[in-house]
């Protein structure tokens, strides 16, 4: 064979061997590095669609998540778990934006880039209970609610601050939207809320969110750890 074509082969072979370990390869930066937040779980926080889009600690920390490291997340950490996570804290409100959750116990490591948008279920559910505790969008303003009984309400954060009395700590509310219900939890894009199922209000959905349910980005269409948003996730278990 031709020295050339020996010298193209090679270097076909290099490209190649290089493509395929870029692809391997998990998020620029090592999530070890930003800061850590350690705590118990108490429960998985769901997206729209009902996928675990992060977790609720036990002294009331919100852990943002990207959506697409649902199924491994599951299976290294669940509720009552002692957990280390690395990611950027929000200033004012007890919130990360993870980049990585370690199961304290078994060493299992989940790591993926930050923040991803989440489609909403069309699933038509109905919800009541207390509530028990607020939940935020990456920016910090109230996105809905935990109830008493585990169920998560999701709604804009104009429509949340529109109802915010309804939706304080300790009221009773009622909803009815689109969601999912699973062994993961329940959550609910509210479409009516009131008191009871008597009296509803309508819930908008603006633009920003967008008619199937969107949810913001963590850190626009590139997350802080680095490469486009819905890579591959990474994980060290």
């Amino acid at each position: 064979m031709p020295r050339y074509k020996i010298a193209l082969l090679a270097a076909t072979m290099m490209l190649a061997a290089g493509s395929i370990a870029m692809a391997q390869t998990g998020p620029t930066y090592d999530p070890a590095q930003l800061p850590a937040v350690k705590g118990k779980v108490t429960q998985y926080l769901l997206g729209p669609r009902g996928d675990v889009d992060g977790l609720l600690l036990d002294d009331g920390t919100e852990v943002h998540l990207n959506p697409m490291l649902s199924t491994e997340l599951v299976f290294a950490v669940k509720p009552g778990d002692a957990v280390t996570i690395h990611g950027l804290k929000a200033k004012a409100t007890p919130m990360v934006a993870g980049a990585s959750v370690t199961n304290d116990a078994t060493g299992a490591t989940v790591t993926g880039r930050m923040g991803r948008p989440g489609h909403m279920s069309d699933n038509q559910l109905e919800a009541n209970g207390v509530v028990k505790a607020a939940l935020h969008e990456p920016r910090g303003g109230v996105d809905g609610v935990v109830l008493d009984n585990g169920t998560i309400i999701r709604m804009p954060p104009s429509e949340a601050k529109k109802f915010a009395a309804q939706l304080a700590v300790g009221q009773k509310v009622y909803v009815r939207g689109m969601g999912t219900a699973s062994a993961l939890g329940t959550v609910v894009m509210a479409r009516q809320i009131g008191a009871d199922p008597a009296k509803l209000a309508d819930v908008a959905m603006p633009h920003m969110h967008g008619t199937d349910g969107h949810r913001p980005m963590m850190g626009g269409q590139h997350g802080p750890m680095g490469g486009p948003m819905g890579g591959k996730p990474q994980s060290d278990n």
